[in-house]
């Protein structure tokens, strides 16, 4: 049995691969422990660690001296704490999913020797990995371009990204037929940074279709509290079965059961559009310094399992001809379905676990 610290920033995007890989390596015989910071509270309740060890962080600013200077005190007591937790734990080997909470303990535990790898879940290297990247043995990605890692002389593995056991207990279900006429089912969902501007965009999208594809049209859509009851409105006045809600605890048994989404085009949110195989919107979060968003919703476009349009360039009746256009073209929602599953890697967890065994082995 060996030991692992996984690490991981607070946030979903980053908790949930790592704690895929936690069920793993737990069902595997070894013990898994958690370096993140505060926010685990609300992202990681379930995660699946003997213990939690909460890392003090910070995202350094260069625009702002003070809080760059406050930000370097912040992470440099964030390596002490961090390298008293590693010294008493002695941990095998570690795993970090990128976010600078995971800077702190990696930095540490390559003070110490300690062998560790990076995976990277978008197709951009982020800045706490590039940052990393020279203390690690080994970077694992999601996917095979990934833009940024090209320029280190690292090994390179492509394990995909993992995703949820609730969500590989889906991935044999198979894409349900849009033709003929019964119904179809549209998903909508983007977090919170991602509910607002969808609920200002697709009600009316939808609205402007045609009565014969109103009428077959069954929507759910996530949307946030305060805009609830102008989204119900507007969906009762267009007459559209819908169903509303702020969170979804079975987001991935509508994903199976959709045949398109509407959604941003984070690095969960495209590993497991892939493993299910189901045709998406993809519309990216603007303002990204790295533009991780866009260059994911790029792949899958190429790869044919998506559509991807800037928010930018978006209305609601540019959105309303693409729905159109696509609910009433079942071959090309049935074609991009296939697409998608040539993104998605429904042993990507396996694949990593193999690789955290491999550096927990070959520790020298």
């Amino acid at each position: 049995m060996s030991k692992f610290i996984l690490m991981a920033g607070g946030t979903g995007g980053h908790l949930f691969p790592a704690m895929s890989l936690a069920q793993e390596l737990i069902r595997r015989g070894h013990e898994v422990q958690l370096a993140t910071d505060e926010r685990v509270e609300s992202y990681g309740g379930d995660f699946p660690a003997t213990k939690v060890h909460v890392i003090p962080a910070a995202t350094p600013s260069i625009r702002n001296p003070l809080k760059f200077v406050v930000a370097g005190f912040t992470i440099v007591g964030g390596i002490l704490k961090a390298l008293g937790v590693m010294l008493r734990e002695k941990p095998d080997a570690v795993i970090a999913f990128g976010g600078y909470p995971s800077f702190p303990p990696f930095m540490a535990a390559a003070l110490l020797r300690i062998p560790g790898v990076l995976h990277e879940q978008n197709a951009v290297l982020g800045r706490a990995n590039r940052a990393l990247l020279r203390f690690a043995r080994a970077l694992a990605v999601q996917f095979e371009q990934t833009r940024g890692a090209e320029n280190f002389r690292i090994e390179m593995i492509v394990t995909g990204n993992p995703v949820r056991d609730q969500v590989r207990r889906l991935a044999d279900i198979n894409y349900p037929d849009p033709s003929g006429e019964g119904p179809l089912k549209l998903l909508v969902f983007g977090g919170s940074q991602g509910a607002r501007a969808f609920s200002d965009l697709v009600p009316p999208a939808i609205a402007s279709l045609s009565a014969e594809l109103k009428g077959r049209l069954i929507v759910t859509q996530q949307c946030r509290a305060e805009d609830m009851e102008r989204v119900t409105s507007a969906y009762a006045e267009a007459r559209i079965n819908v169903e509303l809600a702020t969170f979804f605890s079975d987001l991935p048994e509508r994903m199976a059961a959709s045949h398109l989404v509407i959604g941003r085009a984070g690095a969960s949110t495209i590993s497991e559009l892939g493993v299910l195989g189901r045709p998406a919107i993809l519309i990216p979060l603007p303002g990204s310094l790295d533009q991780d968003q866009r260059a994911n919703a790029s792949l899958m476009e190429e790869a044919g399992g998506g559509w991807l349009v800037d928010e930018d360039t978006l209305s609601p009746q540019s959105l309303g001809k693409r729905l159109a256009d696509l609910l009433g073209d079942a071959d090309a929602l049935k074609s991009a379905a296939s697409a998608a599953k040539t993104i998605g890697k429904s042993d990507a967890v396996e694949r990593l676990a193999d690789v955290a065994e491999w550096l927990a082995n070959n520790k020298a």
